[in-house]
């Protein structure tokens, strides 16, 4: 039998082949998304890039006038600022009462909302609307809540700790990771009930016919069976975490008090829009990219071994 030879395509076919791939027109239907992309992320990083390495301040439009270039000046003074060490640190206890509430509660509660209970879709519901609410407007039923003549402290009397929980340099930012956890709490759960749907039942009535306990069922089998969620949901949680503006923004007046509920995001806010500092403002966005980064990087390493 003779072998058929198919003549390859010239070497400029070739090259566009391999650049557009075999179904060109899938490039179309990706170019929105990714000129989306191009203008909302990546022209938008880069330009705090280069920012970062200059001496930059907003001028009058039309105004010519010098940025030079400074080098690792900005980031040297970044490091440097007790303010931006706080604002980390803080980060840090923010991340350390939320990720782990979050993982906890969202995956206990997605378990039990995913079992035949009665009013289930109203509990569905119940946790998802604050998760769809507006922010300022659930922020003001927390102030009311947790102010000094709030309706906890009331509750709590003598047991109310001295300063209240907003206005308490060692409560403020524990109990902003509280609320963050409650607002969100409605998302991380959707995610865990559609985790569970995959979660094969044959698993469940071996472990019962071996005389699984509940608890046994749960650790064995239900939370390897959402690890891929729960994965997703430490990241997320991480990003959203490290992203904190609006709640200690709105809860304790700018990060008060002392600096105490400041978040990185916040201090840029701080140094890039109400001090004219974006040079400031871009070397602690970059070193708070690289951080987030470093950070999934780890969550995966640990997280997604099988």
């Amino acid at each position: 039998m003779n072998q058929v030879t198919v003549p390859k395509p010239p070497g400029r076919a070739r090259r566009l082949a391999a650049l557009v791939g075999r179904q060109p027109v899938g490039m179309v239907f990706s170019a929105p998304y990714a000129v989306f992309l191009a203008v909302v992320f990546a022209y938008p990083l880069g330009l705090a890039v280069w920012i970062s390495f200059h001496r930059y301040f907003f001028a009058a439009p039309g105004a010519t006038v010098n940025r030079p270039f400074v080098g690792l000046s900005n980031y040297t003074e970044v490091l440097s600022d007790p303010a931006v060490r706080q604002a980390f640190g803080n980060i840090v206890v923010f991340l350390l009462v939320n990720v782990p509430l979050t993982v906890l509660l969202s995956l206990v509660l997605a378990t039990a909302l995913n079992a035949a209970i009665p009013f289930r879709r109203f509990f569905r519901i119940s946790y998802y609307v604050p998760y769809v609410t507006a922010s300022v407007a659930v922020v003001g039923v927390w102030l009311f809540l947790f102010n000094s003549t709030g309706l906890v402290d009331h509750v709590l009397g003598p047991l109310a700790p001295k300063p209240s929980w907003l206005v308490n340099s060692h409560l403020a930012m524990p109990s902003i990771a509280v609320f963050v956890t409650w607002k969100q709490l409605g998302f991380y759960i959707l995610l865990y009930l559609a985790a569970l749907q995959n979660v094969p039942k044959e698993l469940y009535e071996s472990a019962a016919v071996d005389g699984a306990s509940r608890w046994r069922s749960f650790w064995s089998v239900t939370v390897p069976g959402v690890r891929p969620a729960t994965t997703l949901v430490v990241l997320l949680s991480l990003v959203t975490g490290a992203n904190l503006f609006t709640e200690p923004y709105l809860l304790t007046g700018g990060g008060g008090p002392a600096g105490a509920s400041t978040s990185p995001v916040l201090l840029m806010y701080q140094q890039g829009i109400e001090q004219n500092h974006p040079d400031i403002a871009s070397a602690l966005g970059v070193l708070l990219i690289i951080g987030v980064l470093i950070i999934a990087l780890i969550n995966r390493r640990f997280l997604e071994r099988d």
